[in-house]
Protein backbone atom coordinates (compact mmCIF):
# COMPACT_ATOMS: atom_id res chain seq x y z
CA UNK A 1 0.00 0.00 0.00
CA UNK A 2 1.45 3.47 -0.86
CA UNK A 3 1.78 5.87 1.78
CA UNK A 4 0.09 9.37 1.75
CA UNK A 5 3.61 11.05 0.66
CA UNK A 6 3.59 9.18 -2.16
CA UNK A 7 0.30 9.59 -3.25
CA UNK A 8 1.23 13.64 -2.87
CA UNK A 9 4.05 13.07 -5.15
CA UNK A 10 1.72 11.63 -7.95
CA UNK A 11 -1.27 13.43 -7.99
CA UNK A 12 0.08 16.74 -10.10
CA UNK A 13 1.02 14.30 -12.73
CA UNK A 14 -2.65 12.72 -12.78
CA UNK A 15 -4.20 16.33 -12.62
CA UNK A 16 -2.63 17.25 -15.94
CA UNK A 17 -3.49 13.85 -17.42
CA UNK A 18 -7.09 14.56 -16.83
CA UNK A 19 -7.14 18.08 -16.90
CA UNK A 20 -4.99 18.45 -20.48
CA UNK A 21 -7.59 16.77 -22.88
CA UNK A 22 -10.62 18.76 -21.02
CA UNK A 23 -9.00 22.18 -22.26
CA UNK A 24 -8.44 20.77 -25.50
CA UNK A 25 -12.25 19.85 -25.95
CA UNK A 26 -13.43 22.63 -24.56
CA UNK A 27 -10.84 24.39 -26.87
CA UNK A 28 -12.65 22.51 -29.76
CA UNK A 29 -16.04 23.33 -29.30
CA UNK A 30 -15.23 27.30 -29.29
CA UNK A 31 -13.88 26.80 -32.52
CA UNK A 32 -16.99 25.20 -34.17
CA UNK A 33 -19.10 27.58 -32.68
CA UNK A 34 -17.26 30.34 -33.90
CA UNK A 35 -17.00 28.91 -37.47
CA UNK A 36 -20.00 26.69 -37.86
CA UNK A 37 -22.58 29.21 -36.25
CA UNK A 38 -22.17 32.18 -39.28
CA UNK A 39 -21.46 29.60 -41.74
CA UNK A 40 -25.39 28.24 -41.03
CA UNK A 41 -26.23 31.57 -40.83
CA UNK A 42 -25.31 32.00 -44.34
CA UNK A 43 -26.32 29.00 -45.94
CA UNK A 44 -30.10 29.44 -44.53
CA UNK A 45 -29.81 33.11 -45.72
CA UNK A 46 -28.47 31.31 -49.03
CA UNK A 47 -31.47 29.15 -49.08
CA UNK A 48 -33.94 31.70 -48.38
CA UNK A 49 -32.52 33.68 -51.12
CA UNK A 50 -32.19 31.35 -53.70
CA UNK A 51 -35.79 30.18 -53.21
CA UNK A 52 -37.37 33.43 -53.37
CA UNK A 53 -35.62 34.37 -56.85
CA UNK A 54 -36.07 31.02 -58.49
CA UNK A 55 -39.23 30.13 -57.39
CA UNK A 56 -38.61 26.83 -57.42
CA UNK A 57 -41.58 24.96 -55.91
CA UNK A 58 -44.50 23.20 -56.67
CA UNK A 59 -46.93 24.41 -54.09
CA UNK A 60 -48.30 27.79 -55.50
CA UNK A 61 -51.60 28.02 -55.43
CA UNK A 62 -51.48 29.07 -51.83
CA UNK A 63 -51.84 33.44 -51.84
CA UNK A 64 -48.92 35.58 -50.95
CA UNK A 65 -49.23 36.82 -47.69
CA UNK A 66 -50.84 40.51 -48.32
CA UNK A 67 -48.94 43.55 -47.65
CA UNK A 68 -48.98 44.97 -44.03
CA UNK A 69 -49.91 41.55 -42.90
CA UNK A 70 -47.25 39.23 -40.27
CA UNK A 71 -46.67 36.79 -43.12
CA UNK A 72 -45.35 33.72 -42.52
CA UNK A 73 -45.04 34.42 -38.79
CA UNK A 74 -48.56 32.57 -37.64
CA UNK A 75 -48.67 30.26 -40.23
CA UNK A 76 -49.26 26.56 -39.80
CA UNK A 77 -47.61 23.34 -40.65
CA UNK A 78 -49.17 19.71 -40.76
CA UNK A 79 -47.41 16.73 -39.83
CA UNK A 80 -46.52 15.61 -42.77
CA UNK A 81 -44.76 18.88 -44.09
CA UNK A 82 -42.94 19.14 -40.73
CA UNK A 83 -41.85 16.02 -41.70
CA UNK A 84 -40.09 17.01 -45.51
CA UNK A 85 -38.98 20.07 -43.93
CA UNK A 86 -36.39 17.81 -41.50
CA UNK A 87 -35.48 15.86 -44.85
CA UNK A 88 -34.36 19.37 -46.13
CA UNK A 89 -32.04 20.05 -43.74
CA UNK A 90 -34.35 23.14 -42.35
CA UNK A 91 -35.72 22.46 -38.17
CA UNK A 92 -39.25 21.88 -37.95
CA UNK A 93 -41.24 23.51 -35.48
CA UNK A 94 -43.62 21.70 -32.67
CA UNK A 95 -46.94 21.16 -34.47
CA UNK A 96 -48.33 21.07 -30.79
CA UNK A 97 -48.03 24.41 -29.89
CA UNK A 98 -45.51 24.39 -27.63
CA UNK A 99 -41.90 26.36 -27.99
CA UNK A 100 -39.78 24.91 -30.76
CA UNK A 101 -36.66 23.65 -29.42
CA UNK A 102 -34.56 25.67 -31.63
CA UNK A 103 -32.94 29.61 -30.56
CA UNK A 104 -35.25 32.18 -31.97
CA UNK A 105 -33.24 33.69 -34.57
CA UNK A 106 -32.83 30.07 -36.19
CA UNK A 107 -36.64 29.37 -35.64
CA UNK A 108 -37.55 32.93 -37.61
CA UNK A 109 -35.21 32.34 -40.72
CA UNK A 110 -36.78 28.71 -41.23
CA UNK A 111 -40.13 30.61 -41.12
CA UNK A 112 -39.27 32.72 -43.52
CA UNK A 113 -38.04 29.97 -45.79
CA UNK A 114 -40.79 27.90 -45.35
CA UNK A 115 -42.87 30.50 -46.26
CA UNK A 116 -41.34 31.94 -48.88
CA UNK A 117 -41.05 28.43 -50.33
CA UNK A 118 -44.76 28.15 -50.77
CA UNK A 119 -44.89 31.61 -52.48
CA UNK A 120 -46.22 31.54 -56.55
CA UNK A 121 -42.90 31.28 -59.08
CA UNK A 122 -42.00 34.52 -60.82
CA UNK A 123 -42.83 34.07 -64.31
CA UNK A 124 -44.40 31.29 -65.33
CA UNK A 125 -46.12 28.60 -63.12
CA UNK A 126 -44.20 25.50 -61.80
CA UNK A 127 -45.29 22.16 -61.83
CA UNK A 128 -48.42 21.32 -59.99
CA UNK A 129 -50.78 24.30 -61.45
CA UNK A 130 -54.30 21.42 -61.45
CA UNK A 131 -53.68 20.45 -57.97
CA UNK A 132 -55.76 22.25 -55.01
CA UNK A 133 -53.39 21.52 -51.59
CA UNK A 134 -56.99 21.57 -49.46
CA UNK A 135 -57.47 17.72 -50.16
CA UNK A 136 -54.25 16.75 -50.14
CA UNK A 137 -52.37 15.50 -46.68
CA UNK A 138 -49.11 17.05 -48.31
CA UNK A 139 -49.48 18.58 -51.76
CA UNK A 140 -46.20 19.88 -52.21
CA UNK A 141 -44.49 15.98 -51.19
CA UNK A 142 -46.78 14.71 -53.69
CA UNK A 143 -46.49 17.06 -56.87
CA UNK A 144 -42.58 16.53 -56.22
CA UNK A 145 -43.25 12.91 -56.56
CA UNK A 146 -45.87 12.86 -59.19
CA UNK A 147 -43.32 14.31 -61.57
CA UNK A 148 -40.37 12.30 -60.58
CA UNK A 149 -42.79 9.22 -61.16
CA UNK A 150 -43.71 10.44 -65.02
CA UNK A 151 -39.73 10.60 -65.64
CA UNK A 152 -38.40 7.36 -64.31
CA UNK A 153 -41.11 4.86 -62.90
CA UNK A 154 -41.23 1.54 -65.57
CA UNK A 155 -43.09 -1.41 -65.73
CA UNK A 156 -42.72 -4.61 -67.36
CA UNK A 157 -45.70 -6.30 -68.59
CA UNK A 158 -45.50 -10.22 -68.99
CA UNK A 159 -45.75 -10.58 -72.52
CA UNK A 160 -48.39 -12.93 -74.09
CA UNK A 161 -49.92 -13.40 -77.77
CA UNK A 162 -53.32 -12.95 -79.27
CA UNK A 163 -52.93 -16.96 -79.82
CA UNK A 164 -52.94 -17.59 -76.62
CA UNK A 165 -56.00 -19.67 -75.25
CA UNK A 166 -56.34 -16.92 -72.44
CA UNK A 167 -55.51 -14.36 -74.65
CA UNK A 168 -59.07 -12.31 -73.47
CA UNK A 169 -57.89 -12.58 -69.94
CA UNK A 170 -54.44 -11.62 -70.69
CA UNK A 171 -54.81 -9.01 -73.21
CA UNK A 172 -56.50 -5.76 -73.06
CA UNK A 173 -60.10 -5.64 -74.30
CA UNK A 174 -60.41 -4.12 -77.65
CA UNK A 175 -63.58 -1.62 -77.10
CA UNK A 176 -64.22 0.76 -74.29
CA UNK A 177 -64.44 -0.44 -70.55
CA UNK A 178 -67.54 -0.08 -69.37
CA UNK A 179 -69.56 -1.69 -66.50
CA UNK A 180 -69.48 -1.60 -62.71
CA UNK A 181 -65.95 -3.02 -62.65
CA UNK A 182 -64.18 -1.41 -65.26
CA UNK A 183 -61.62 -0.07 -63.10
CA UNK A 184 -59.76 -3.62 -63.57
CA UNK A 185 -60.10 -3.39 -67.75
CA UNK A 186 -58.98 0.42 -68.08
CA UNK A 187 -56.30 0.30 -66.16
CA UNK A 188 -54.68 -2.60 -68.22
CA UNK A 189 -56.20 -0.82 -71.57
CA UNK A 190 -54.51 2.43 -70.30
CA UNK A 191 -51.23 1.21 -69.07
CA UNK A 192 -49.91 -0.90 -72.17
CA UNK A 193 -50.27 2.45 -74.04
CA UNK A 194 -48.31 4.41 -71.85
CA UNK A 195 -44.72 5.54 -71.48
CA UNK A 196 -44.36 3.76 -68.33
CA UNK A 197 -44.17 0.34 -70.29
CA UNK A 198 -40.55 -1.03 -70.80
CA UNK A 199 -39.78 -3.65 -72.75
CA UNK A 200 -36.31 -4.28 -71.02
CA UNK A 201 -37.14 -6.24 -67.88
CA UNK A 202 -33.67 -4.64 -66.60
CA UNK A 203 -34.47 -1.30 -65.95
CA UNK A 204 -37.88 -2.01 -65.15
CA UNK A 205 -39.20 -1.23 -61.41
CA UNK A 206 -42.39 -3.15 -61.52
CA UNK A 207 -43.65 -6.10 -62.92
CA UNK A 208 -47.33 -6.52 -63.93
CA UNK A 209 -49.22 -9.67 -64.01
CA UNK A 210 -52.16 -9.16 -66.35
CA UNK A 211 -54.56 -11.39 -65.50
CA UNK A 212 -58.06 -10.50 -65.23
CA UNK A 213 -59.84 -11.25 -62.41
CA UNK A 214 -62.94 -10.20 -64.05
CA UNK A 215 -62.78 -12.09 -67.15
CA UNK A 216 -61.79 -15.40 -66.00
CA UNK A 217 -65.07 -15.58 -63.84
CA UNK A 218 -66.93 -16.02 -67.27
CA UNK A 219 -64.68 -18.29 -68.85
CA UNK A 220 -66.41 -21.60 -68.65
CA UNK A 221 -62.66 -23.52 -68.43
CA UNK A 222 -62.66 -21.66 -65.47
CA UNK A 223 -65.00 -20.05 -63.80
CA UNK A 224 -64.94 -19.09 -60.21
CA UNK A 225 -64.34 -21.66 -58.73
CA UNK A 226 -60.99 -22.78 -61.15
CA UNK A 227 -59.52 -19.10 -60.70
CA UNK A 228 -57.38 -20.12 -58.01
CA UNK A 229 -55.75 -22.88 -59.79
CA UNK A 230 -55.27 -20.58 -62.62
CA UNK A 231 -53.50 -18.42 -60.78
CA UNK A 232 -51.61 -20.62 -59.15
CA UNK A 233 -49.93 -22.18 -62.39
CA UNK A 234 -49.50 -18.66 -64.00
CA UNK A 235 -47.07 -18.06 -61.02
CA UNK A 236 -45.71 -21.26 -61.55
CA UNK A 237 -45.27 -20.63 -65.31
CA UNK A 238 -43.20 -17.47 -65.51
CA UNK A 239 -41.03 -18.55 -62.42
CA UNK A 240 -39.82 -20.93 -65.02
CA UNK A 241 -39.67 -18.96 -68.05
CA UNK A 242 -38.25 -15.76 -66.59
CA UNK A 243 -36.17 -14.97 -63.14
CA UNK A 244 -37.85 -12.33 -62.37
CA UNK A 245 -40.48 -13.42 -59.58
CA UNK A 246 -38.05 -15.66 -58.12
CA UNK A 247 -35.20 -12.96 -57.95
CA UNK A 248 -37.83 -10.83 -55.54
CA UNK A 249 -40.27 -13.62 -54.33
CA UNK A 250 -42.84 -10.67 -56.31
CA UNK A 251 -42.55 -8.10 -54.14
CA UNK A 252 -41.74 -5.95 -57.06
CA UNK A 253 -44.63 -7.84 -59.16
CA UNK A 254 -48.18 -6.26 -59.30
CA UNK A 255 -52.05 -7.51 -60.28
CA UNK A 256 -55.38 -5.63 -60.38
CA UNK A 257 -58.81 -6.62 -59.73
CA UNK A 258 -61.94 -5.02 -58.98
CA UNK A 259 -64.64 -8.09 -58.55
CA UNK A 260 -64.64 -9.43 -54.95
CA UNK A 261 -63.54 -12.51 -56.27
CA UNK A 262 -60.07 -10.89 -56.61
CA UNK A 263 -60.31 -11.81 -52.55
CA UNK A 264 -60.23 -15.87 -53.03
CA UNK A 265 -58.62 -15.65 -56.35
CA UNK A 266 -54.84 -16.06 -54.26
CA UNK A 267 -55.76 -18.83 -52.03
CA UNK A 268 -53.07 -21.08 -54.12
CA UNK A 269 -50.53 -18.68 -54.53
CA UNK A 270 -49.83 -16.83 -50.85
CA UNK A 271 -46.55 -15.32 -52.10
CA UNK A 272 -49.15 -13.21 -54.78
CA UNK A 273 -51.18 -12.71 -51.70
CA UNK A 274 -48.18 -11.92 -49.18
CA UNK A 275 -45.45 -10.32 -51.34
CA UNK A 276 -47.06 -8.77 -54.20
CA UNK A 277 -48.92 -5.73 -54.28
CA UNK A 278 -52.60 -6.07 -54.88
CA UNK A 279 -54.06 -3.15 -56.70
CA UNK A 280 -57.70 -4.13 -55.47
CA UNK A 281 -60.91 -2.58 -54.70
CA UNK A 282 -61.98 -4.55 -51.95
CA UNK A 283 -59.85 -3.10 -49.57
CA UNK A 284 -60.60 -3.89 -45.80
CA UNK A 285 -58.19 -3.72 -42.79
CA UNK A 286 -60.70 -6.50 -41.84
CA UNK A 287 -58.98 -9.20 -44.49
CA UNK A 288 -56.24 -11.15 -43.71
CA UNK A 289 -55.36 -11.02 -47.19
CA UNK A 290 -55.00 -7.38 -47.62
CA UNK A 291 -52.00 -5.46 -46.11
CA UNK A 292 -52.50 -1.80 -46.52
CA UNK A 293 -49.38 -0.10 -47.18
CA UNK A 294 -48.30 -2.80 -49.01
CA UNK A 295 -51.34 -2.73 -51.40
CA UNK A 296 -53.16 -0.51 -53.24
CA UNK A 297 -56.91 0.53 -52.75
CA UNK A 298 -58.60 1.10 -56.40
CA UNK A 299 -61.79 3.24 -56.57
CA UNK A 300 -64.21 1.16 -58.23
CA UNK A 301 -66.25 3.68 -60.83
CA UNK A 302 -68.56 3.73 -63.33
CA UNK A 303 -67.45 5.22 -66.52
CA UNK A 304 -69.05 8.52 -67.39
CA UNK A 305 -68.28 10.89 -70.48
CA UNK A 306 -67.66 13.88 -70.11
CA UNK A 307 -67.96 15.96 -65.89
CA UNK A 308 -71.46 16.97 -65.02
CA UNK A 309 -72.21 20.70 -64.56
CA UNK A 310 -75.42 20.19 -62.69
CA UNK A 311 -73.32 20.45 -59.50
CA UNK A 312 -74.32 23.90 -57.61
CA UNK A 313 -74.32 23.52 -53.55
CA UNK A 314 -77.84 25.56 -53.46
CA UNK A 315 -80.05 23.40 -55.55
CA UNK A 316 -79.09 20.60 -53.04
CA UNK A 317 -82.84 20.36 -51.37
CA UNK A 318 -82.57 16.38 -49.80
CA UNK A 319 -80.56 16.07 -46.48
CA UNK A 320 -79.07 12.57 -47.66
CA UNK A 321 -79.75 10.05 -50.23
CA UNK A 322 -79.27 6.03 -50.53
CA UNK A 323 -80.25 3.85 -53.38
CA UNK A 324 -79.62 0.06 -53.11
CA UNK A 325 -80.37 -3.78 -52.17
CA UNK A 326 -80.05 -5.00 -48.87
CA UNK A 327 -77.31 -7.30 -49.41
CA UNK A 328 -75.91 -6.60 -45.93
CA UNK A 329 -76.92 -6.53 -42.23
CA UNK A 330 -75.13 -2.81 -42.26
CA UNK A 331 -78.02 -1.56 -45.21
CA UNK A 332 -80.48 -3.40 -43.02
CA UNK A 333 -80.23 -1.29 -40.42
CA UNK A 334 -80.02 1.71 -42.22
CA UNK A 335 -83.25 1.25 -43.68
CA UNK A 336 -84.76 0.29 -40.17
CA UNK A 337 -83.54 3.31 -38.83
CA UNK A 338 -84.43 5.83 -41.87
CA UNK A 339 -87.04 4.56 -43.70
CA UNK A 340 -90.07 6.95 -44.70
CA UNK A 341 -87.28 10.10 -43.39
CA UNK A 342 -88.45 12.40 -44.89
CA UNK A 343 -84.80 13.99 -44.72
CA UNK A 344 -82.67 11.14 -45.28
CA UNK A 345 -83.84 9.40 -48.50
CA UNK A 346 -83.10 5.21 -48.26
CA UNK A 347 -84.20 3.35 -50.86
CA UNK A 348 -84.08 -0.45 -51.50
CA UNK A 349 -86.65 -1.19 -54.36
CA UNK A 350 -86.98 1.14 -57.66
CA UNK A 351 -86.67 4.68 -57.84
CA UNK A 352 -89.46 7.45 -58.84
CA UNK A 353 -86.55 9.66 -60.28
CA UNK A 354 -83.59 8.77 -61.95
CA UNK A 355 -80.37 7.63 -59.61
CA UNK A 356 -78.58 10.45 -61.26
CA UNK A 357 -81.12 12.83 -60.08
CA UNK A 358 -81.28 11.82 -56.30
CA UNK A 359 -77.30 12.37 -56.39
CA UNK A 360 -77.86 16.13 -58.09
CA UNK A 361 -80.58 16.95 -55.48
CA UNK A 362 -79.10 15.43 -52.22
CA UNK A 363 -76.38 17.28 -50.17
CA UNK A 364 -74.92 13.56 -48.58
CA UNK A 365 -75.06 10.74 -50.51
CA UNK A 366 -74.55 7.77 -48.67
CA UNK A 367 -71.68 5.14 -49.24
CA UNK A 368 -73.10 1.75 -47.25
CA UNK A 369 -71.26 -1.24 -47.12
CA UNK A 370 -72.98 -4.42 -49.44
CA UNK A 371 -71.15 -7.82 -49.27
CA UNK A 372 -67.82 -5.73 -49.70
CA UNK A 373 -66.63 -2.58 -48.60
CA UNK A 374 -66.49 -1.25 -51.79
CA UNK A 375 -69.17 -0.15 -54.30
CA UNK A 376 -69.05 2.74 -57.08
CA UNK A 377 -71.03 5.01 -55.13
CA UNK A 378 -68.66 6.83 -53.78
CA UNK A 379 -67.52 7.84 -57.29
CA UNK A 380 -71.11 8.07 -57.92
CA UNK A 381 -71.15 11.08 -55.60
CA UNK A 382 -67.84 12.57 -56.29
CA UNK A 383 -68.81 12.65 -59.92
CA UNK A 384 -72.54 14.69 -59.01
CA UNK A 385 -70.85 16.73 -56.43
CA UNK A 386 -72.60 15.47 -53.57
CA UNK A 387 -70.53 14.95 -50.18
CA UNK A 388 -69.54 11.52 -49.61
CA UNK A 389 -70.61 9.85 -46.35
CA UNK A 390 -68.67 6.53 -45.91
CA UNK A 391 -70.44 4.20 -43.59
CA UNK A 392 -68.16 0.77 -44.29
CA UNK A 393 -66.15 0.30 -41.48
CA UNK A 394 -62.07 -1.09 -42.11
CA UNK A 395 -62.76 0.52 -45.84
CA UNK A 396 -59.02 1.52 -46.70
CA UNK A 397 -60.22 4.57 -48.82
CA UNK A 398 -58.38 5.20 -52.27
CA UNK A 399 -55.56 7.00 -52.33
CA UNK A 400 -55.66 7.45 -48.58
CA UNK A 401 -51.87 7.94 -48.02
CA UNK A 402 -52.12 10.87 -50.61
CA UNK A 403 -55.70 12.54 -50.06
CA UNK A 404 -57.12 14.23 -46.84
CA UNK A 405 -60.62 12.59 -47.44
CA UNK A 406 -61.89 14.17 -44.52
CA UNK A 407 -61.97 17.72 -46.62
CA UNK A 408 -64.29 16.12 -48.37
CA UNK A 409 -66.14 13.47 -47.09
CA UNK A 410 -67.44 12.57 -43.87
CA UNK A 411 -66.95 9.05 -42.13
CA UNK A 412 -69.77 7.49 -40.08
CA UNK A 413 -68.88 4.13 -37.71
CA UNK A 414 -71.64 1.54 -38.58
CA UNK A 415 -72.62 1.75 -34.85
CA UNK A 416 -73.85 5.36 -35.20
CA UNK A 417 -76.24 5.30 -37.68
CA UNK A 418 -79.28 5.55 -35.85
CA UNK A 419 -77.75 9.28 -35.31
CA UNK A 420 -77.10 9.53 -38.54
CA UNK A 421 -79.53 12.80 -39.17
CA UNK A 422 -78.14 14.57 -35.74
CA UNK A 423 -74.66 13.76 -37.59
CA UNK A 424 -75.52 15.61 -40.46
CA UNK A 425 -77.21 18.51 -39.12
CA UNK A 426 -74.06 18.68 -36.74
CA UNK A 427 -71.90 19.61 -40.04
CA UNK A 428 -71.96 23.50 -40.21
CA UNK A 429 -73.96 25.51 -43.40
CA UNK A 430 -69.73 26.95 -43.89
CA UNK A 431 -67.95 23.29 -43.44
CA UNK A 432 -70.57 22.21 -45.84
CA UNK A 433 -69.96 24.64 -47.99
CA UNK A 434 -65.88 23.77 -47.43
CA UNK A 435 -66.99 20.29 -47.80
CA UNK A 436 -69.01 20.47 -51.63
CA UNK A 437 -66.00 22.54 -52.63
CA UNK A 438 -63.49 20.69 -52.27
CA UNK A 439 -65.76 17.31 -53.66
CA UNK A 440 -65.62 19.38 -56.84
CA UNK A 441 -62.01 19.57 -56.64
CA UNK A 442 -61.10 16.07 -56.05
CA UNK A 443 -63.56 14.92 -59.19
CA UNK A 444 -60.82 14.62 -61.57
CA UNK A 445 -58.76 11.92 -59.64
CA UNK A 446 -62.23 9.49 -59.61
CA UNK A 447 -62.43 9.62 -63.63
CA UNK A 448 -60.83 7.24 -66.03
CA UNK A 449 -60.00 8.45 -69.98
CA UNK A 450 -59.00 6.29 -72.59
CA UNK A 451 -56.38 8.65 -72.88
CA UNK A 452 -55.01 9.51 -69.45
CA UNK A 453 -55.29 13.12 -67.99
CA UNK A 454 -52.83 14.33 -65.61
CA UNK A 455 -54.20 13.28 -61.95
CA UNK A 456 -56.66 10.74 -63.04
CA UNK A 457 -57.18 7.49 -61.55
CA UNK A 458 -54.99 6.21 -63.98
CA UNK A 459 -52.27 8.67 -62.61
CA UNK A 460 -52.94 8.66 -59.58
CA UNK A 461 -53.19 4.39 -59.71
CA UNK A 462 -49.68 4.54 -60.99
CA UNK A 463 -48.60 7.03 -58.33
CA UNK A 464 -49.58 4.44 -55.54
CA UNK A 465 -47.38 2.30 -57.68
CA UNK A 466 -44.85 4.89 -57.44
CA UNK A 467 -44.78 5.05 -53.52
CA UNK A 468 -44.27 0.83 -53.13
CA UNK A 469 -42.05 0.44 -55.62
CA UNK A 470 -38.57 0.11 -53.30
CA UNK A 471 -40.58 -2.29 -51.05
CA UNK A 472 -38.39 -5.47 -50.61
CA UNK A 473 -39.98 -8.21 -48.87
CA UNK A 474 -38.32 -11.83 -48.58
CA UNK A 475 -39.58 -14.94 -50.96
CA UNK A 476 -41.93 -17.12 -48.55
CA UNK A 477 -39.45 -20.60 -48.97
CA UNK A 478 -36.87 -18.08 -47.90
CA UNK A 479 -38.98 -17.22 -44.47
CA UNK A 480 -39.86 -20.85 -43.52
CA UNK A 481 -35.84 -22.31 -43.96
CA UNK A 482 -35.42 -19.50 -41.76
CA UNK A 483 -38.04 -20.46 -39.24
CA UNK A 484 -37.23 -24.31 -39.32
CA UNK A 485 -33.59 -23.02 -38.18
CA UNK A 486 -35.13 -21.05 -35.55
CA UNK A 487 -36.42 -24.35 -34.67
CA UNK A 488 -34.44 -26.18 -34.73
CA UNK A 489 -31.33 -24.15 -32.97
CA UNK A 490 -33.75 -24.12 -30.23
CA UNK A 491 -33.83 -27.48 -30.22
CA UNK A 492 -30.34 -27.68 -29.88
CA UNK A 493 -30.39 -25.22 -27.02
Amino acid sequence: MLSPVCCRREFPTRSFFYFFPACLALLSCLLVLLIYGPATSFHLQSQRLHHTAAGAHVGHHENPVPVGSSGPAGRKYSVAGAALDGVSGVPTSSASGKTPPFPAEVERKREEWAWTKRQPPAGELGKGKDIHREVFHDAEFFSEGYEEMNKTLKIFVYPHSKDDPFAHALLPVASEPGGNYASESYFKKVLVQSHFITKDPSEAHLFFLPFSIARLRYDRRVSVGGIADFIQKYIFDISQKYPYWNRSGGADHFYIACHSTGRSAMEKAEEVKFNAIQVVCSASYYLSGYVAHKDVSLPQIWPRKGTSTRVASSKREKLAFFSGSLNSPVREKLLQAWKNDPEIFVHSGRLSTSYSENLLSSKFCLHVKGFEVNTARVADAIYYGCVPVIIANYYDLPFSDVLNWKSFSIVVATLDIPLLREILHGVSSDTYLELHKNVLKVRKHFQWHLSPLDYDTFYMVMYELWLRRSTVRLPLHSLSASNQLNRNTSKCV
